[in-house]
């Protein structure tokens, strides 16, 4: 759950506005486009999500942390309750899909035998059962995604937040992914996606959020035309 009641973010070196008195919400369980045109304020939005930037006044809650001058060694507890997906993948190159998505699990102390058992089911679950073994070189665009998926799933998070992750896709496999991140959403995981691609958010009819200008200037089903 992400609540944003009047936050503003101002970005002390540049005195820039990123964000402007911005009031959203995401509940439990819904799975949400997030689009806008560059320097709207998206990037911005994730970060505070993750506790990467705060916010100048208001209110930020995710999942249940509020984030309003949150200590930094709580950070961690917040940030294992969200699964990050990002354009570039973010994959370690020298080690293989297993190790990749395991590394998430061994970070916060998991047994070995739990890691096993895990890492299997998201690997099948996001369709790469039989390729644990495999770096990441030897992968497609589309499975190095996926990897990136199951790794931002492998702790289970209440939320997966994905950045532009269909970016470096063609348009066959963005929606494969897409549907990917629909079926997670449908096992109970809330998702939030920052995209460009017109096409993938009507196809999909999910609730949009349209920001420009670091203010919200859309809240409805399908894409929104930030340019008119």
């Amino acid at each position: 759950m992400v609540q944003l009641d009047g936050v503003t973010v101002v970005y002390d070196s540049s005195g820039t506005v990123a964000l402007d008195n911005v009031d959203l919400n995401v509940d439990e369980g819904e799975f949400v486009f997030l689009v806008g045109p560059s320097g709207s304020g998206k990037t911005t939005l994730m970060k505070l999500l993750t506790g990467e930037v705060y916010a100048k006044s208001g209110k930020v809650v995710v999942n249940d942390f509020d984030m309003s001058g949150i200590k930094r060694g709580k950070l961690p507890k917040v940030r294992r309750t969200l699964g990050v997906v990002f354009q570039d993948y973010r994959l370690i190159e020298n080690m293989n899909v297993f190790d990749n998505v395991a590394f998430a699990m061994r970070v916060v102390g998991a047994r070995r035998r739990e890691i096993k058992q895990r890492v299997d089911y998201v690997l099948e679950l996001v369709g790469l059962e039989g390729r644990g073994n495999r770096l990441p070189s030897e992968l497609s665009g589309g499975e190095q995604q996926r990897v990136a998926i199951a790794r931002a799933l492998v702790n289970n998070p209440r939320m997966i937040v994905a950045d532009e992750p269909t970016g470096n896709l063609d348009p066959t496999l963005s929606l494969e992914l897409m549907l990917l991140l629909e079926k997670i959403n449908e096992m109970g995981t809330t998702v939030l996606v920052v995209t460009h691609e017109k096409e993938l958010v009507n196809a999909l009819t999910k609730r949009t959020i349209t920001i420009k200008g670091g203010r919200v200037i859309g809240d409805g089903i399908g894409y929104y035309d930030y340019d008119i």
